[in-house]
C-alpha cells in the first residue's frame, strides 16, 4: 500500500512533465531566433543551465502532496555573517532534480513575470508564458544532503491498523548568507535547472540591520600617503563617518548606480534584466592627516545606522621612500564558503585570500594590487557584495589598488576595445563605484602612483591604447616623467598580456598583437623593469623580452634565485600572474623561447622593491610555498 500512494503521486508528476510543461511541449515549434534564447545568454562567460534559468518557462508544480514543507532554522532576524540551514520534510519520491534556491529580494516574483515581460522581449525572448525572473542568489540540490536519495531520514505519515503506509523523506542544507540588505527566501523547486517547477517557498527572512554599514575597503589617494580613502556599502543614503587615528573624524561622500546605469546599449544584458540587484548606497570618505608607513584604527559608520568593528589599517610607504613590500596578482573573483552553486565560481580565490591574510598578520605587506577581473560578478550584482565581503580581511588593513578588467568593462557598442560581453553589461559603473582609483576621470580608470622606491603605471587594456588616443598620449607622458632618482623602479600594470605560451583561440587569442605592435615600444623606451599582467589564468615568467627576442637572460645564483642586471638596462621582464582565483589554464607541452617559468597553481606574487633591488616571488596558496623567485638589480 505505501507503495500505491508514492506511484499515484508519480504517475501525476510524469504526466504533468512530459504533457503540461511548455519546455517539452512547444519549444521546438518556437521560430529559430527565438528557440535560441537561452543558447545566446550561454555567451555570457562560463554560463550553466543554472545561470539561465530565467529563459526556462516556469509554473508551480502540481500541488498534491500535503506533507511537503521548507522552512529554516532560523526565524528571527538575520545576522550579518551566518549559516542558516534549510529543512524540507515530507518529501514522497526524492529525486535528483529537486533543488533549492536563495532568492532576494524574498518578494521577487518567481511564479510570474508578466509586468516585465517589456524587459524580456528585449532580450530576444518572446514567450508568454511565466518566466523566473529574478535570478536566484545561489542554489543547492537537494542530493548535496547523502540522505537524501536513498530515504534514511524517514518519518511515517499514514498508518492502516498501527502499521505505517506512507513514509516521506526530509534533507537538510547549510547555506552561507551574508548582509545583502534585502530580504531573502528559499524556494523549493522540482524538474532540475533545465525545466524547474515551484514546489514550495520558505517564510521571508529579514536582516537585523539591513542599513549597517559593511565590507570596508581602503585605497591610496597619491603618492605622500598622508591621506587614505575608505570605501563601504550600507543600505542607508545619508552620510555616514570615518572615526580615524585620535579622534579624527570625516563624512562620507555618498553614491550609488541603477540599472539605468549599466550598458547603454541595444543589446539585452544580465545586468538591466535577471541579474540586477540593488547595491544599496556606497560611501567613500578620505582620511586626512596621516604619516607613511604608520598604522591607524578606524571604524565607519553612524549611531543610527551602526558602526563597523575597529579595525586598525597600514598607510604605505610615501613615494620616493627607500622600500615597499607588496602582493600582485590579477583574476580573483570569489567561491561560495557552501556547497552552492553559482553562475561563476573561481575555486581558487579562497585559498589566495586565506594565504594572503595570514602573511598580513605577520605585518610584512604594504599594499595589494589586484590587476584586472575583480569580482567576476558579470551582471549578477549581488556578487559584489559577496566578493567585498570575502576580500574584507586583507583590503580592510593595506591599500587595495585595482586595475580594470575585461569581466568589469567589456560589451559590445559600449566604447570597449573588445566587443565580447564580458563584463555582463556592467561597462565598468559598479567597478568604478566600489573600487575609486586615483584615477583620470570617470571611465577613463588608468592613474599612477609612486609608493617606497617604485612608479607603478595602471593602464586599462580594455579602453582605447592605440597611438595618438588619450591613454597612449598619457602613458607616454606619465613613463617618460618618472624621476629614477626617486623612484628607481618603473613597473607597469594592466590586465590583458603581451606575452603568455597559452595561445587563447582564434575568435579571442589570449595576446592581443595590436596591443602590443602600440604600446610595447613605450616599455622598452622608457626602460619599464617589470610587467605585470593578468587575463590568462596560470603564472609565468620571461627573459628581458622585446618584439619575442631574449635580450638579455637571468643569472643563477648559487641559492637558485634568478637574477636580472638592470644596470646595463636591456628589455622588461613580463610576469603573468592571473592565478589567483579563475580555473587555471594549463600549459602545452612546447614552451615559447622567451618563456622562463611557467605555473599552473593558485597563488599570488610577494613583491619587495629596495633602492637596488626589485625581489619578486610567486607564492602558491595551498602550500604557501615559494614555487618561483627572481631578482632585478641594479648598480
Amino acid at each position: 500500500m505505501e507503495i500505491f500512494w508514492v506511484f499515484k503521486i508519480f504517475l501525476t508528476f510524469t504526466i504533468f512533465f512530459l504533457m503540461g510543461d511548455p519546455f517539452f511541449s512547444h519549444s521546438s515549434s518556437l521560430p529559430e531566433g527565438l528557440a535560441k534564447s537561452a543558447a545566446a545568454h550561454r555567451n555570457y562567460t562560463a554560463i550553466s543551465e543554472f545561470r539561465v534559468l530565467n529563459r526556462k518557462p516556469l509554473k508551480d508544480c502540481p500541488d498534491l502532496n500535503p506533507y511537503l514543507q521548507i522552512n529554516t532554522s532560523s526565524i528571527a532576524k538575520l545576522s550579518d555573517d551566518g549559516y542558516i540551514t534549510v529543512n524540507v520534510t515530507g518529501v514522497l519520491l526524492p529525486s535528483a532534480t529537486d533543488w533549492v534556491a536563495m532568492i532576494s529580494p524574498s518578494h521577487a516574483a518567481v511564479t510570474a513575470c508578466l509586468e516585465n515581460s517589456i524587459l524580456y522581449k528585449e532580450t530576444g525572448d518572446f514567450r508568454s508564458l511565466p518566466l523566473l525572473c529574478h535570478y536566484p542568489v545561489k542554489a543547492q540540490y537537494l542530493r548535496s544532503d547523502p540522505d537524501y536519495l536513498s530515504c534514511k531520514k524517514k518519518e511515517c505519515k499514514k498508518k492502516v491498523n498501527g502499521k505505517c503506509v506512507l513514509r516521506t523523506c526530509s534533507a537538510s542544507l547549510s547555506f552561507h548568507v551574508i548582509n545583502i540588505r534585502t530580504d531573502i527566501e528559499f524556494v523549493l523547486f522540482a524538474g532540475g535547472f533545465v525545466a524547474p517547477c515551484i514546489l514550495r517557498r520558505s517564510q521571508p527572512l529579514r536582516f537585523a540591520n539591513p542599513n549597517k554599514p559593511l565590507y570596508g575597503h581602503i585605497s591610496s589617494t597619491d603618492s605622500t600617503a598622508k591621506s587614505m580613502r575608505v570605501t563601504w556599502v550600507s543600505g542607508n543614503q545619508q552620510p555616514q563617518h570615518v572615526q580615524y587615528g585620535n579622534g579624527k573624524s570625516v563624512t562620507s561622500l555618498v553614491s550609488t548606480f541603477s540599472q539605468s546605469d549599466m550598458c547603454n546599449t541595444s543589446r539585452s544584458n544580465p545586468a538591466k534584466d535577471f541579474g540586477w540587484h540593488d547595491p544599496g548606497y556606497i560611501h567613500s570618505a578620505v582620511m586626512t592627516g596621516l604619516n607613511p608607513s604608520t598604522k591607524y584604527p578606524y571604524r565607519y559608520g553612524s549611531d543610527s545606522s551602526g558602526w563597523s568593528n575597529w579595525t586598525t589599517f597600514k598607510t604605505p610607504p610615501a613615494g620616493g621612500s627607500d622600500e615597499i613590500k607588496f602582493l600582485a596578482f590579477g583574476d580573483m573573483g570569489k567561491a561560495p564558503r557552501d556547497a552552492s552553486t553559482e553562475h561563476y565560481i573561481q575555486p581558487g580565490s579562497l585559498s589566495v585570500i586565506e594565504a594572503m591574510a595570514d602573511e598580513l598578520s605577520s605585518g610584512g605587506v604594504d599594499a595589494i594590487y589586484h590587476i584586472g577581473d575583480i569580482s567576476y560578478a558579470t551582471g549578477f550584482l549581488v556578487e559584489w557584495d559577496f566578493f567585498l565581503h570575502q576580500i574584507n580581511p586583507v583590503a580592510s588593513k593595506v591599500s587595495y589598488m585595482t586595475a580594470i578588467g575585461n569581466h568589469e568593462r567589456d560589451f559590445g557598442d559600449s566604447g570597449s576595445v573588445y566587443f565580447t560581453p564580458d563584463s555582463g553589461g556592467e561597462c565598468g559603473v559598479p567597478y568604478e563605484t566600489y573600487f575609486p582609483m586615483p584615477a583620470v576621470a570617470k571611465d577613463k580608470p588608468w592613474y599612477s602612483i609612486e609608493q617606497g622606491s617604485v612608479h607603478f603605471t595602471v593602464i586599462s587594456t580594455e579602453h582605447n591604447w592605440t597611438q595618438n588616443s588619450e591613454q597612449y598620449e598619457w602613458m607616454k607622458k606619465d613613463m617618460a616623467s618618472v624621476d629614477r632618482s626617486r623612484t628607481p623602479w618603473l613597473i607597469f600594470t594592466g590586465h590583458r598580456p603581451m606575452y603568455s605560451s597559452n595561445d587563447g583561440n582564434i575568435i579571442l587569442p589570449s595576446v592581443d598583437d595590436k596591443f602590443v605592435g602600440a604600446v610595447e615600444p613605450l616599455l622598452l623606451a622608457n626602460k619599464v623593469d617589470l610587467v605585470l599582467f593578468g587575463h590568462v589564468h596560470n603564472y609565468e615568467r620571461t627573459c628581458a623580452v622585446y618584439k619575442q627576442q631574449c635580450k638579455a637572460m637571468p643569472k643563477k645564483e648559487r641559492n637558485g634565485i634568478d637574477t636580472y642586471d638592470n644596470t646595463k638596462y636591456s628589455a622588461p621582464v613580463h610576469a603573468v600572474i592571473g592565478m589567483a582565483g579563475f580555473s587555471l589554464d594549463k600549459f602545452s607541452n612546447k614552451g615559447k623561447p622567451w618563456s622562463l617559468v611557467r605555473i599552473s597553481e593558485f597563488g599570488y606574487t610577494r613583491v619587495h622593491a629596495t633602492k637596488k633591488e626589485l625581489k619578486v616571488e610567486y607564492v602558491n596558496s595551498n602550500t604557501r610555498k615559494v614555487e618561483d623567485s627572481f631578482r632585478i638589480i641594479k648598480s
